[in-house]
């Protein structure tokens, strides 16, 4: 399965040579403790600033990892990550720091990611370990889990027990925005993150601004141009530029941008909480319930199935009308091109000036956005565009979720040598320490510790990156989650929703067909997985298949959502709000303490 995902946004890396997990612990000269001592005055005075530790606070962190890391002075051990320029720094600069400082070398790989779901899915499979620890999505909260192959049986029971002594008493779990998303339905963490970045909607702020476009918007629907808060703005805006505007300074615009190739990346297109936008599934953070964003229907966190038969939402009204749209607005809003692209191909796009929004645009695309030569940026160094909250569709309902956040963790499965597992795991807390975060996070922007986003620096940062400062400080950012507890295996049910909705974008299929295959499709793996018993009391346990019309009143019933009936209407009037009116009613607080 090669996804080669978020390529466009992740920089150049070159990827080091794999070490074997078997070899034995290689030893080389290890440094004293005044020599590990100088190494961490060095590294703090010269590359972990800024930080929310003043230097003596980093001194006496560091100082703990000199320590805690004694018993493991001279180990060379492995991990992998996909390639995002945030595990690029740390595998060529993170590493050489900790092996300055700790005496533990670390051979960080990088790949595409998914290589990275493979590669995990052979080492669970197997049970024979591939690398020491891996960077992996909280997406497999659901896999790991059920599988029960997380050291310790979970990073909880590992942090209370066998690792007390080598868990930094500085780590401040409370303080990281994501760990809701790394923790199972037992209530105990999984995975720790380390980098973290949203799906939001991304639009011409310059171009909403313009008297004569404002005028001419309204003129043509009778309510003002601006962020839409709901899809029928978003099309009512595609429609007046791609077709009433046409032309802005004398260059053809569009008003959607998006991607629709038959290829493994379309998956992501749609696993990334598309569905969840338009109103799939049920209330509830991070993921609904009993039915989530997926489709798949949970009960006592047993899945249950996806299909509507099963009381799934899968295939229900709400998944056949996000399909519907995706393909209506890509054929009817975005640049001919963009049809026959790849997620690599689009990423592009809206940075050469001809796009006006986009409403499924990933926040780590900022720097990439922000370039100095670019068309979309001002002279002064702060871009033309603006980010926002995204839009939602018309079954969408207060109290479920708006979108989609990447959260890449350090994962320490069961399957590597204890003593490599636990020198993983001081490397995996020196990269979200505090010493070093903030300067990841304003160099990356991928926030992971609430303390870096209310940091000065970010502060002084927050004009240049188009709303990402002011989104991260709001409590907006809570509507945004990675994939949940509903999946139970998702390697493998990832991979079948490109082939399924490509037949829609096609033409091959209606959408209402391609969600049933979907639906079809996902049931099919779940109950492999019941039938092989693999994960035990925790895995599916499909329900037997009723009419539609059962479950419709089950949910009415049950006060829930999923699967919701057919709207009489899915385009309500078009509702819209000034982006800077926006930002003031986030009324972002600081947290105490």
């Amino acid at each position: 399965m090669d996804l080669k995902r978020r390529d466009v946004l992740k920089g150049t890396a070159a990827t080091t040579a794999a070490v074997a997990v078997g070899a034995p612990a290689l030893l080389t000269p290890t440094p004293s403790y005044a020599q590990q001592v100088d190494a961490a005055k060095k590294w703090v005075d010269s590359e972990f600033q800024p930080s929310t530790l003043t230097k003596d606070q980093q001194m006496a962190e560091m100082d703990w990892f000199i320590k805690a890391s004694q018993p493991f002075k001279g180990m060379k051990v492995s991990c992998a990550s996909e390639i995002l320029g945030i595990h690029e720094y740390e595998s060529k600069t993170l590493t050489k720091a900790f092996a300055e400082i700790t005496g533990i070398q670390v051979n960080h790989e990088m790949m595409d990611e998914g290589l990275i779901v493979d590669k995990i899915e052979v080492e669970i499979q197997s049970g024979k370990p591939i690398y020491d620890f891996w960077m992996n999505d909280s997406d497999f909260i659901g896999t790991h889990p059920r599988f029960n192959d997380v050291v310790g049986g979970s990073l909880t029971d590992f942090m209370a027990g066998e690792g007390k002594d080598i868990t930094n008493p500085n780590l401040d779990l409370n303080d990281f925005i994501g760990l809701s998303f790394a923790t199972f339905t037992d209530g105990k963490l999984y995975q720790l993150p380390d980098q973290q970045f949203a799906n939001l909607y991304w639009f011409r702020y310059d171009w909403f601004q313009r008297p004569e476009l404002k005028e001419g918007f309204k003129k043509q629907f009778g309510y003002e141009l601006g962020v839409p808060v709901n899809w029928s703005a978003y099309e009512d805006i595609a429609e007046f530029f791609t077709n009433a505007v046409k032309t802005i300074d004398g260059q053809r615009v569009y008003g959607h941008m998006d991607y629709g190739k038959k290829d493994p990346s379309l998956g992501w297109r749609f696993t990334d909480a598309w569905l969840s936008m338009a109103g799939n599934g049920d209330r509830g953070l991070p993921n609904g319930r009993p039915v989530d964003e997926w489709g798949i229907r949970a009960e006592d966190g047993i899945p249950r199935g996806s299909s509507v038969s099963r009381g799934g939402d899968a295939n229900g009204p709400a998944a056949v009308y996000a399909l519907t749209k995706f393909v209506e607005w890509l054929k009817k809003y975005a640049p001919p091109e963009a049809a026959g692209m790849d997620f690599l191909e689009a990423g592009a796009v809206p940075g050469q000036g001809r796009i006006a929004q986009q409403i499924f645009w990933y926040s780590a695309f900022t720097a990439a956005l922000s370039k100095p030569d670019l068309p979309v940026m001002n002279k002064d160094g702060t871009p033309k565009w603006r980010m926002a909250p995204s839009p939602h569709g018309a079954y969408w309902k207060e109290g479920m979720k708006l979108g989609y956040q990447d959260v890449g963790c350090w994962t320490y499965l069961k399957y590597a040598a204890p003593e490599r597992v636990k020198a993983g795991w001081l490397y995996g807390q020196f990269c979200v320490s505090k010493t070093v975060t903030l300067k990841k996070s304003i160099t990356f922007l991928h926030v992971i510790r609430e303390s870096d986003i209310w940091a000065d620096a970010m502060t002084q940062l927050a004009p240049k990156t188009g709303g990402f400062v002011e989104f991260y400080r709001s409590p907006a950012r809570k509507l945004w989650t990675p994939t949940g507890v509903n999946v139970p295996e998702y390697g493998k049910l990832a991979q079948v929703w490109w082939q399924n909705v490509s037949k829609a974008i096609s033409g091959e299929a209606t959408p209402q067909q391609a969600m049933d295959g979907l639906a079809r499709d996902q049931d099919a793996i779940m109950a492999r997985l019941e039938k092989s018993g693999v994960q035990g009391k925790l895995g599916p346990k499909l329900n037997e298949e009723k009419a539609a019309e059962y479950w419709y009143a089950k949910a009415e019933k049950d006060g829930d959502l999923a699967p919701q009936r057919k709207l009489a209407n899915e385009k309500p009037q078009g509702v819209t709000v000034d982006y800077d009116e926006l930002i003031k009613s986030w009324k972002a607080e600081k947290p105490k303490g």
